[in-house]
């Protein structure tokens, strides 16, 4: 039996809608005992003020450290604790209220390590993205068919490559406010088909 076999490519565009957001609270005493309870104090409020903002199952410690800490001229100066949080807020503007609520309860202690912006649901984008990497493969296939002048027969098998959200979207921030831009979600099937018609 002759075949031919061809990778096609897909993509479908879809706007992020939830924002992930790593926070820190950073605390520096003069023992690590002192340290952790600073830092934790300052959690405790994290969190409080997070949970007004998402669920609660939607706020997980991510690491506490505790180092000791020097002053300028390189002498011991006590030891600096740090406990960071991973909140995940499903709507853009909420995350952006959240933030200038930490900002305003937690003050200087407040790190903000990062916000991605991602999609929660991408089954829909994914179907798109595979729809048109099969149907870009059909195309690939028939030209190659058409140019050993053959026939495009059956599929022979079906093999889906990779497919992730690549990181399309454009972040932006200004006030705490996002714009969420538009992610790709990428798909890539590798196709087999039939060959027919004239040897």
């Amino acid at each position: 039996m002759r075949t031919v076999t061809v990778t096609g490519q897909g993509s479908a565009a879809v706007a992020p809608d939830t924002a992930v957001v790593r926070l820190a609270a950073g605390h520096r005493a003069v023992d690590v005992a002192q340290a952790l309870g600073g830092v934790d104090t300052t959690v405790i409020i994290l969190g409080t003020v997070a949970r007004r903002f998402t669920d609660a199952r939607r706020i997980a410690t991510t690491e506490l450290t505790v180092w000791p800490a020097y002053d300028e001229g390189g002498r011991p100066s006590g030891y600096e604790a740090r406990h960071g949080l991973r909140v995940v807020v499903a709507d853009l503007g909420v995350a952006g209220e959240m933030l200038t609520a930490l900002a305003a309860e937690v003050g200087d202690a407040l790190r903000v390590d990062g916000v991605a912006l991602e999609v929660a649901d991408p089954g829909p984008a994914t179907r798109d993205a595979r729809e048109a990497a099969l149907a870009d493969a059909r195309a690939r296939a028939e030209h190659l068919a058409g140019l050993a002048g053959a026939d495009l027969g059956s599929v022979v098998s079906i093999v889906e490559g990779g497919s992730a959200g690549g990181p399309a979207h454009s972040l932006r921030a200004k006030d705490t406010s996002f714009e969420p831009g538009e992610q790709a979600i990428d798909a890539s099937v590798t196709v087999t088909y039939e060959l027919t018609g004239p040897d």
